[in-house]
């Protein structure tokens, strides 16, 4: 093809995708099979990636998320971005009523559910998206135009060219998506968050898109904030004009010219809450005429023209049946109350974390008693108090001992949380376990939480370091292998001998040491000897670390059961030395900087990463003068054009291993 027709064809294949996004998360009516959908996707890749001057930022291929960012720089708002007034009765709303019927004529009103999310900002100039912002403080937010277009109900190019329009909408991520990311959170023994709302401000603010690429969340838009290109004359137009455009627009509006349709309107909604997809938590009522709003006017903080409804937290008395007690990967011992079930926003609950001791006292929960429960963020059940004593309420108090292993347990000084210190407690065992094999650990692929449950259950490992005594036949005869998928996970973990120590450090699972204290710890130490002979006073001299997470490593490394661990993996084979370190010394990129972008065709982009690395190269994640090489492959983008641009070595994947290979 010549150069006119494949910059036609990547520009067919992107509208096309993009209806494609649009039938499926929008209008939830798809027209081809997801192998279709692949195809044509993997199509335009190849295309761009051969043509990139031709690649948009705002492609298709883009909704995955791009390289990590470094910060969020600042929006300002050309149209403030304001709150809203809060009623909490129908007679502050009556108020609010009679109000705008004082002020103007006969006026309507859009009434429409109030999504519980963080609102933003989004832009587009000619029809394509430009800046995508979060709401601030009202006039100033931050730029997260990356993160957004991952979003897949978010358009990239509108229907029509507007020569600019900027919308505001509502982010969100649905009610299933959240209870899969705090199942994840739950079995990696991570905090998890509160609600629905907190994990979309979480996800949309992290500083790598792919994260975010990952959460799966959504966004309705609610207010047209400017448009040039378009006369809107009012609210309902606005968002039947929006949809038009390809927005997924708030739904459910509904005019209403009385304050008893107002009611009605706002009592089926409440009436309906458990059978959305997502969280509400108020409806919002507004004046449709613009000309109207204008003559309403605002304050500095909220409009005169709209109020939103909030809707009192649905809570219920339950009779506390019982308080178990769960231990965790990291040996947190928390209770769990256990009650008579009840129906709180549509689903039967029975049970409900009560986190420490601390907490149990402070509301003087006992069991027998009738407690009040709600659940937060309509997801998770959370217990308010204890609103009066059974005819037989007993104290409660934690174990002194880990109740699965019987080993006394301990409560820091920086914790509330009482732990069962003992890493091979069984009760811990299978999270450690997932913990180990995980990705940012020992990446033992194949090796999930089913095979994992699976193995403990048929007695073939009572340890991390037994995974390495495995043998094929063991594991081709059990349910759901065979011979192909056995040799797989016998390759996957004798190739995890391999890794560099930092990530056999992150994955024996020591309090507070993440990936990238593991990292920083290596690099201090070079070996797994000199890091547990090694004092807290030292440790603590790092950058990056405390004294409660040197103390918390020193601990680690004197503990009998740890060592016992080590020593069974170093006689496994599996390595004990910082390679990155070593190699590092005098290797043939010392003092170079990369760029990694686009997808390579063996290696993925923290192999390539660690090989840069071990050669005494460093990877960074935007192009610029100081750039060495960038190392390009398939979806290479804009960060291949601007190093092109500025004269900047390329490098392909086989480039990259001939350079080591040749030093």
């Amino acid at each position: 093809m010549d150069k006119n027709t494949i910059k036609e064809r990547i520009e067919q294949l992107s509208a096309e995708l993009e209806r494609h996004n649009r039938n499926y998360y929008v209008l939830d009516a798809p027209e081809i099979s997801d192998h279709e959908y692949d195809m044509m996707m993997r199509e335009l890749r190849k295309l761009e990636t051969e043509n990139p001057e031709f690649a948009s930022a705002n492609s298709p291929t883009q909704r995955v998320g791009g390289m990590a960012l470094n910060t969020f720089e600042k929006v300002e708002h050309r149209v403030q971005m304001a709150s809203l007034q809060d009623v909490f009765s129908f007679e502050e709303l009556k108020s609010f009523f009679d109000r705008c019927n004082e002020q103007l004529e006969e006026p309507v009103f859009i009434v429409e559910p109030k999504i519980d999310g963080l609102s933003v900002s989004i832009e587009y100039e000619n029809g394509q998206m430009t800046v995508g912002s979060t709401r601030g403080d009202g006039f100033v937010g931050e730029d997260v135009t990356a993160n957004l277009r991952t979003i897949r109900s978010i358009p990239l190019e509108l229907s029509e060219k507007l020569p600019f329009i900027e919308v505001r909408g509502e982010v969100f991520m649905p009610r299933k998506s959240f209870e899969e990311l705090a199942e994840q959170q739950e079995l990696m023994d991570e905090k998890p968050f509160k609600n629905p709302r907190n994990a979309a401000a979480g996800s949309l603010r992290q500083k790598d898109p792919k994260i975010t690429a990952r959460r799966k969340l959504d966004i309705f838009i609610f207010n047209l904030q400017q448009i040039d290109g378009a006369d809107i004359t009012s609210h309902k137009q606005s968002l039947d004009y929006m949809a038009s455009l390809g927005f997924k627009v708030i739904p459910s509006y509904v005019e209403c010219r009385t304050f008893e349709e107002i009611k009605a309107e706002i009592e089926k909604i409440g009436e309906s809450r458990s059978s959305y997809t997502f969280d509400i938590d108020g409806v919002v009522i507004k004046v449709n005429d613009l000309a109207q709003r204008e003559i309403m006017g605002s304050t500095a903080k909220v409009p005169k023209w709209a109020s939103a409804y909030k809707f009192p937290p649905e809570e219920k008395e339950t009779k506390l049946l019982d308080i178990e007690v769960n231990v965790g990967r990291t040996g947190a011992i928390t209770p769990v109350a256990v009650f008579e079930p009840i129906t709180l926003a549509g689903t039967s609950v029975s049970r409900a974390v009560l986190h420490n001791q601390q907490f149990i006292d402070e509301k003087d929960i006992r069991i027998g008693d009738i407690i009040l429960v709600r659940k937060a963020g309509e997801i998770i059940p959370e217990v308010i108090a204890s609103v009066r004593r059974g005819e037989h309420s007993e104290p409660f108090r934690l174990p002194e001992k880990c109740p699965v292993c019987g080993t006394a347990a301990v409560r820091y000084e920086d914790e509330s949380v009482l732990r069962c210190p003992n890493t091979d407690c069984p009760a811990q065992l299978f999270k450690n376990l997932i913990h180990f094999a995980s990705k940012g650990a020992m990446d033992i692929e194949g090796l999930g939480p089913a095979n994992i449950a699976l193995l403990i259950e048929k007695k073939l490992i009572a340890s991390a370091a037994d995974l390495y005594t495995l043998h094929f036949d063991d594991i081709a005869s059990l349910e759901g292998f065979g011979k192909r998928s056995a040799e797989k996970l016998l390759t996957a973990i004798e190739r995890s001998k391999e890794n560099d120590l930092d990530r056999l450090v992150f994955a024996l699972g020591i309090r507070n040491i993440g990936a990238k204290a593991a990292k920083l710890l290596c690099e201090k130490y070079n070996n797994i000897d000199d890091i547990m002979n090694a004092s807290s006073d030292d440790i603590a001299q790092i950058e990056g670390f405390g004294s409660v997470m040197a103390e918390n490593v020193s601990k680690a490394f004197k503990e009998p059961h740890r060592i016992e661990l080590i020593e069974k993996l170093r006689e496994l084979g599996v390595n004990m030395v910082y390679k990155t370190a070593v190699a590092a010394e005098g290797g043939v990129f010392e003092g170079k900087t990369f760029v990694l972008t686009g997808t390579l065709p063996t290696m993925k982009r923290r192999e390539a990463q660690q090989l840069i690395e071990d050669n005494g190269g460093k990877v960074t994640g935007s192009v610029s003068k100081k750039t060495d090489y960038v190392v390009a492959g398939e979806d290479a983008g804009s960060k291949l054009t601007k190093a092109e641009s500025l004269g900047i070595e390329i490098l392909s994947e086989q480039q990259l291993v001939e350079l080591v290979e040749t030093k």
